[in-house]
């Protein structure tokens, strides 16, 4: 574990109004994900569908103290986080009325990330759910640093030219983002070489002839995604004096993350995904039922649009080899991600890199160890490229789900936007009554309501993505919350949990109806 400050006390007053910048803590495991996998784990590990299968299976014998629902309560809320915000921030009315968001790590340490910010040079807010692998390395610089990069593509030049003139004289910087922190999020000191690369990046900006007016947000998000992946692959071949932060810059490129971003703005939501986190907006119908609006869709080689998609960017002798047993070159789920340079650069470059930090680090003490995914013939197999959905909103429109796939390897969009619904509603689903209930006398139906009734009060939660998290890991068979279920899944051993459940992000975002419709009259 290290902190990376800033090289001069000028810039830690200068950027006092732009941080945080932070650090990741762990070294991750680079080969040790889910998601990864090396040619010899291919051959002896466990298929996926016999896992899925045995998940909520287990039958583990744990001590009553950890059944009880305080316990577990507990577990399911340390990481939940409520912002309600003021209908009117000072430029106009609110699109957003609060929202809400939980974390459940499997990994120890948690390999997920999530950042929440409100563009305060632009209008609207940006949310971002980050699933890493490989370790955390990757999904906690990314967590940091994109949505600096996507506020500073939507500025116009004349806020640009602001931030530049502050640091070109050494005065205090106008901040770009108001950032929404849970106290268990992962902070730490800021990182000189993030503010480089940013201060790059607006100079750029700064340079172009097409930027009075700043980026429009389909264009901006996917700028900046593309963007900061090539700066984290650039940062892992550039020359550091400090072996620390040559390691931890190699960290971070060879490690990798998905995201899923929503801007959510005055008159829409724009969502820029990469992976397999997913966004789904609920719409209540005329009806006054829920539907379920995906707003991004999965890359993985469940979606053949997108394994055509690789396919068609190498040699027809590859068809067969690009994507096999459901995994790019055999090796990894997702197929666009940030960082995971090991499927981006040529093996010269990688091997070069590599030898490079032999001198002075021992590559086992930093988990950090090569190896060639079979087939790399001809690189990049992938990229950060993230595919954007625009939605207008529309007075229907209540909420939106952003979550990792650790969630929705557990309930479906229409499940998720059900659960969520019904929370908001105070419904709560019980299953029927069975036969064997029926023939109960008076006595011990009353019995059977009460424990019931108990079941409804305490499956309740003020947090709508701890509602989502506990029923995905708890549903029975007919939607009801099952205690029994849910307690075994939360009560695993720390190197069984993962076997059986996958690090869970999620964030819902309650939108402003009232906006929506004052628009359209």
């Amino acid at each position: 574990m290290f902190k990376r400050v800033c090289s001069s006390i000028r810039y830690t007053l200068t950027f006092s109004s732009l941080l945080p910048f932070q650090i990741r803590s762990t070294w991750g495991h680079f080969i040790s994900s889910r998601r990864t996998c090396s040619s010899v784990q291919m051959c002896s590990r466990i298929s996926v569908s016999r896992i899925k299968a045995k998940r909520h299976q287990t039958s583990y014998q744990r001590p009553d103290f950890y059944r009880s629902e305080l316990k577990i309560n507990n577990i399911l809320r340390r990481n939940e986080q409520t912002v309600n915000l003021p209908e009117f921030d000072g430029r106009g009315l609110s699109t957003v009325r609060k929202f809400e968001s939980n974390q459940l790590p499997a990994n120890t340490p948690n390999e997920d990330r999530r950042s929440v910010a409100a563009c305060l040079q632009s209008k609207g807010m940006l949310f971002g759910v980050f699933d890493g692998h490989g370790g955390s390395a990757c999904a906690q610089a990314v967590s940091e640093r994109l949505l600096y990069y996507i506020a500073v593509a939507m500025m116009p030049k004349q806020s640009l030219e602001v931030l530049e003139s502050g640091m070109q004289h050494g005065r205090p910087v106008p901040p770009i983002l108001q950032w929404y922190k849970h106290r268990t999020d992962f902070n730490y000191e800021p990182a000189s070489l993030y503010i480089d690369q940013l201060r790059i990046f607006w100079q750029e900006l700064l340079d172009s002839d097409e930027h009075d007016e700043g980026m429009d947000p389909t264009t901006a998000l996917t700028y900046a995604f593309k963007r900061l992946d090539a700066d984290i692959s650039l940062e892992a071949q550039a020359p550091f004096s400090n072996v620390l932060e040559k390691t931890a810059a190699i960290q971070t490129a060879f490690a990798g993350c998905t995201a899923c971003v929503a801007h959510v703005g005055p008159d829409g939501i724009h969502v820029a995904n990469a992976g397999d986190c997913r966004a789904v907006l609920g719409v209540q119908e005329a009806d006054g039922s829920l539907s379920a609006l995906p707003l991004s869709w999965d890359h993985n080689s469940d979606n053949e649009a997108e394994v055509e998609r690789i396919r068609a960017l190498h040699p027809p002798s590859e068809r067969d080899t690009v994507v096999t047993d459901g995994r790019l070159l055999g090796v990894l789920m997702p197929l666009r991600a940030f960082g995971d340079v090991q499927f981006k650069w040529s093996l010269e470059l990688q091997q070069s890199i590599l030898a490079s930090l032999k001198s002075g680090v021992d590559l086992d003490s930093v988990s950090l160890r090569h190896y060639t995914p079979p087939n790399y013939t001809s690189p990049p197999y992938l990229d950060a490229t993230p595919e954007i959905i625009y939605h207008k909103l529309r007075p229907q429109d209540r909420f939106l789900i952003l979550g990792t796939d650790g969630l929705w390897d557990e309930l479906g969009n229409k499940e998720a936007v059900r659960i969520a619904g019904e929370h908001l509603n105070a419904i709560h689903l019980q299953a029927p009554i069975t036969p064997s209930e029926r023939q109960l006398n008076l006595g011990q139906m009353h019995e059977l309501l009460v424990r019931r009734q108990a079941r409804v009060s305490d499956a309740f939660d003020a947090n709508t993505a701890t509602h989502l998290i506990r029923y995905a890991l708890g549903t029975g068979n007919y939607g009801e919350l099952c205690q029994e279920k849910l307690t075994s899944m939360l009560t695993l051993p720390e190197d069984l949990a993962r076997l059986y459940r996958d690090d869970i992000t999620a964030t819902v975002v309650h939108l402003n109806s009232s906006l929506a419709r004052a628009q359209q009259t």
